[in-house]
């Protein structure tokens, strides 16, 4: 059953059929003239409101109308002039029906444009009887929160999957795979840089459904969304899947394919405990050392498969990108080098995939030196190193190149919210030094995902987003509406501060 979404279109009918008597408040890129979502406008008396995904707040405080009113004006990544003692904000008459502009200037390189799930994505846009882009404004199939997204086309539909979400119902929502489609831009579909309408697959009470729920105790989580076959007739799609038991603790790893009659994975294999290589983070199919292969980035690509269905399923099929010499174990770690100590990289199937906190370990212990890490990034313009927790990676024909969008973890404003673009010739790297794209205050935006299926301008602009949360940023004050939700941003790959 797919979520239809009445609701949504209901109220926005009501909210046009009279002129709006809010204040509005509209907050613009002063470089692009495009609305910013995510912008914070708060009174001296700490009320604040903030921006939807067109850049408007609707201002509503009866105390206020009439009067001139100080805003102090904050947005991850944009900045407003400061005044002679140091305030960022702006005095404005608020008078119902009327509306002000306020632009921004971006810091970030990456331009924001809009939030993808959760509730109210253009509320302020619907009280002040504003044109919004997609069918449902304000709720879809009760989901207010979700976490890291994965994506495919699958059938010519472009597909989304979730991990653990939120209802609007209650706290504990579904946390076995809530998914939804939508039309791609080439199909009829809205434009990445307008915004994404999806429809989610929804169950009888039109909350969105569990695609996912895998029999055991805890949540369901899916990784590596993979299709395989040349056309839509011929097409299947597959996920790594992991059962999750409190805190964090995977105890069983299989893989699920998708059933179109069911609208719903199904489990095909389970993997042997222990087993180094699966489906992770997001694919890419390419051919190497003469074969096609998937190979999985997680952040970077090193599990790969034959792209094929019976490989896939196959758990003894799967290779991992290692200097650890076979026979590795957890407790028996055995460093590969050549004849000129040169770690020697090779894909084996009787070894230890190399992780980032593995290589931590090796480091501490001395058996491998920091600049041999292969997350050990560099920064362009400086002789700083950051190290990569999560990345999405693909080809990009504007650039020639492989292109990364990675998160830095332990980052200088935030420990999961610093952003970076990265170029390599190969696909195993190396990778160019990183120019940093967005930056989060405070606050987390991890598990980046490229869309690649969504460049535009001949591969010159692309598009990402990420999970924004409050979660393992140490602050405790969540921003409503937008907190544990995904947030797409646009980079133009012609900036000048990409230049090699």
């Amino acid at each position: 059953m797919i979520a239809v979404g009445f609701l949504g279109l209901f109220h926005f009918a009501i909210a046009c059929q009279a002129e709006s008597n809010h204040f509005a408040i509209h907050v613009v890129d002063e470089a692009t003239g495009r609305g910013v979502p995510l912008a914070q406008l708060r009174t001296v008396n700490g009320v604040s409101y903030w921006t939807d995904s067109a850049g408007y707040a609707a201002i509503d405080e009866p105390s206020l109308i009439g009067s001139e009113a100080f805003f102090h004006v904050s947005s991850h990544g944009y900045e407003y002039p400061a005044d002679g003692f140091g305030f960022r904000g702006v005095r404005l008459t608020v008078a119902p029906g009327e509306e002000a502009t306020v632009k921004l200037r971006r810091i970030n390189i990456a331009e924001r444009l809009y939030r993808v799930t959760g509730e109210g994505i253009y509320r302020d846009s619907v009280m002040l009887s504003k044109p919004v882009p997609i069918a449902q404004p304000l709720l879809s199939a009760g989901v207010v929160g979700s976490d890291s997204v994965l994506t495919a086309v699958y059938k010519n539909k472009l597909h989304w999957f979730w991990g653990d979400t939120n209802f609007a119902n209650y706290p504990l929502g579904n946390f076995h795979v809530p998914g939804a489609t939508s039309s791609l831009p080439r199909d009829g579909g809205l434009a990445a840089d307008i915004g994404v309408d999806l429809t989610y697959y929804a169950d009888a009470s039109d909350l969105a459904k569990a695609t996912c729920k895998m029999p055991g105790d805890g949540p369901t989580w899916i990784f590596g969304l993979t299709v395989l076959g040349d056309d839509s007739e011929s097409q299947s799609m597959y996920a790594g899947y992991a059962k999750i038991r409190p805190p964090l603790d995977v105890y069983e790893r299989g893989i699920v394919q998708w059933d179109d009659a069911k609208e719903q994975f199904v489990k095909r294999n389970v993997f042997p405990t222990g087993q180094q290589g699966y489906p992770m983070g997001h694919p890419v199919i390419t051919d190497r050392d003469g074969a096609r292969y998937i190979h999985y980035c997680d952040p970077l690509p090193m599990v790969r498969v034959a792209a094929t269905t019976q490989a896939i399923i196959d758990g003894e099929a799967y290779e991992v990108y290692t200097y650890l010499a076979d026979g590795s174990r957890p407790n028996k770690l055995i460093i590969d080098r050549d004849a000129s100590g040169k770690l020697n990289w090779k894909w084996r199937r009787d070894s230890m995939r190399v992780t980032r906190e593995l290589e931590e370990q090796l480091e501490r212990a001395g058996k491998i030196y920091g600049n041999e890490g292969a997350y050990r990034m560099r920064t362009a313009g400086s002789d700083r190193r950051w190290t990569l927790h999560t990345a999405s990676i693909a080809w990009n024909e504007h650039r020639s190149r492989w292109i990364m969008i990675g998160l830095e973890v332990g980052g200088e404003s935030s420990h999961l919210g610093e952003v970076y673009y990265a170029e390599a010739d190969d696909l195993m790297g190396p990778w160019s030094p990183a120019t940093k794209i967005v930056s989060h205050d405070g606050y987390s935006f991890y598990n980046p995902r490229l869309h690649p299926m969504l460049t535009s301008d001949d591969g010159r602009s692309i598009y990402f987003e990420g999970t924004y949360t409050k979660s393992f940023s140490g602050t405790s004050v969540a921003t409503p509406r937008y907190d544990y939700n995904q947030i797409m941003y646009c980079l133009d790959l012609s900036d000048p501060w990409l230049s090699d």
